[in-house]
């Protein structure tokens, strides 16, 4: 790999001098603390370390890099451990030392008149949401994690969230970033310009760079106002084709008004319904899709849009929400898809997107060569489809052996992203690569695409420390 030299296992002098850096307070090596952070969510990845460091500033994050350095010494960052594609947690070898951020938790500023914030990487996404709704402004990265997920995690790996069609992914979010780079110098380029023109724009090497070229520490994030108004729509629709026909329908009747915009398999909202307490279906009759959305205006302009839909049959059924309340509920119901699944049995999923135009082609050829590679497989596709991403995953067929179905992970992984690429698409389209994603990614890009991703980290990362074994590169 382009000349790379293996990170080396951690001497006993080496792991001292990192903890003297922290202090009694900033590392552990206690299994019960460690724990938490060496599983991945869905328990796919488990890593072992032999210390755990819990900076609480960029000093000493670069006094940790520094260190890690000179010994030649691997790496791996992580936010709140809620990435679904194992780059935040150590190699099961034993030798990364494992560098959380939690610690570096403050608001440094909110600036409502340049509408900016200056946000730690260790705060989590829904404090930095209330910080800027303090000053009357949003800061439009919304994901169902937000509660545990870490800003530096979600620009690590791009996140993208339900708000990507009016606002774009973590990365347009970003004017600046703080990094500490992997031989322990900072880059400080907390810079609040919305015009830059001087060279390369540095900070998009380290957005989606999962860690692998250096730590991220702090970030100015761009803020927006708030919407003075939104209302919320779930809705019965025949097929992907009429979701996307509503999708048109709403940006065009309200001036692209769409502040989020979501699709639901039916079997999705089952599962939800079935294992989520205080859930309820607030349509009477089933239908094969359902959608969600936001659109931010007045009530009477969302009720003209549902008789229009009506009107078109875009629609079977729909409920516009009357209140913050009823509106939280709906919502509920998407975000609670992914927690249901793990109820039902075994699930292969998969974090794909497609131009918004091949979404109807997409799903049909998709379900049906799953259908016939493993015959009374259950789809559960759900997600963003105003942005083109579907979690378009699948549950074991019924009475199946969860270990057996899992096995084909792979195989069914190679089915769905032949289609994904053939219809133009992407495999990954917010969590990433990290582990998972490693050698599909490979496949998948061409080779100058890879030779400049490795050109890149060996320019960077020589020693190759910063979070080894993750991405493509």
């Amino acid at each position: 790999m382009l000349g790379l030299r293996m990170p080396r296992t951690p001497q006993p002098a080496t792991l001292e001098r990192l903890k003297a850096i922290v202090g009694p307070s900033g590392f552990s090596v206690d299994p019960d603390e460690l724990s938490p952070h060496l599983t991945e969510w869905r328990n796919r990845f488990v890593g072992t370390t032999p210390l755990l460091l819990k900076p609480a500033n960029t000093g000493e994050v670069a006094d940790i890099v520094r260190v890690c350095a000179e010994n030649e010494v691997a790496m791996v960052p992580q936010g709140g451990n809620t990435g679904l594609v194992g780059g935040q947690i150590p190699r099961a070898e034993g030798s990364d030392v494992l560098i959380t951020l939690g610690r570096l938790n403050r608001i440094r500023q909110v600036d409502p008149v340049d509408n900016t914030m200056v946000v730690e990487a260790g705060c989590t996404l829904a404090v930095a949401q209330e910080a800027a709704a303090e000053v009357g402004r949003l800061l439009p990265l919304s994901l169902a994690a937000e509660g545990t997920s870490q800003v530096g995690g979600n620009l690590s790996t791009n996140a993208g969230g339900i708000h990507v069609l009016r606002y774009g992914n973590a990365r347009d979010a970003v004017l600046g970033l703080e990094v500490v780079l992997p031989d322990g110098s900072v880059w400080n380029g907390l810079r609040a310009l919305r015009k830059d023109n001087t060279g390369y724009d540095l900070k998009h090497l380290f957005i989606g760079g999962e860690g692998t070229l250096g730590i991220i520490t702090a970030a100015v994030l761009k803020l927006f106002p708030r919407p003075r108004q939104v209302a919320t729509i779930f809705a019965s629709v025949a097929s992907p084709d009429q979701v996307l026909g509503l999708l048109q329908l709403a940006r065009e009747m309200t001036g692209d008004a769409v502040f989020a915009f979501e699709m639901i398999a039916r079997f999705a909202l089952e599962l939800v319904l079935r294992y989520v307490p205080g859930t309820t279906n607030p349509l009477a009759e089933r239908a094969p899709w359902y959608v969600l959305t936001d659109l931010t205006v007045a009530r009477e302009e969302a009720e003209a849009f549902l008789a229009a839909a009506l009107e078109k049959g875009l629609v079977t059924d729909a409920v516009l929400a009357g209140s913050s309340a009823q509106a939280k509920a709906l919502w509920k119901l998407r975000e609670s898809v992914s927690e249901s699944q793990k109820h039902e049995g075994a699930s292969i999923k998969h974090d794909i997107s497609v131009p918004v135009s091949r979404i109807p082609a997409f799903v049909a050829e998709a379900l049906a060569a799953a259908e016939r590679l493993i015959p009374g497989i259950r789809p559960v596709p759900f997600g963003h489809v105003g942005d083109g991403n579907l979690h378009f995953n699948f549950t074991q067929p019924v009475g199946a052996d969860a270990t057996t179905y899992l096995a084909r992970w792979e195989e069914l992984n190679r089915v769905v992203h032949d289609i994904v690429v053939a219809h133009g698409g992407s495999i990954s389209a917010e969590h990433g690569i990290g582990v998972l994603k490693r050698e599909e990614g490979r496949r998948y890009k061409s080779a100058v695409e890879i030779d400049l991703m490795r050109r890149i980290k060996q320019a960077i990362d020589p020693k190759g420390i910063m979070n080894p074994g993750k991405g493509i590169a």
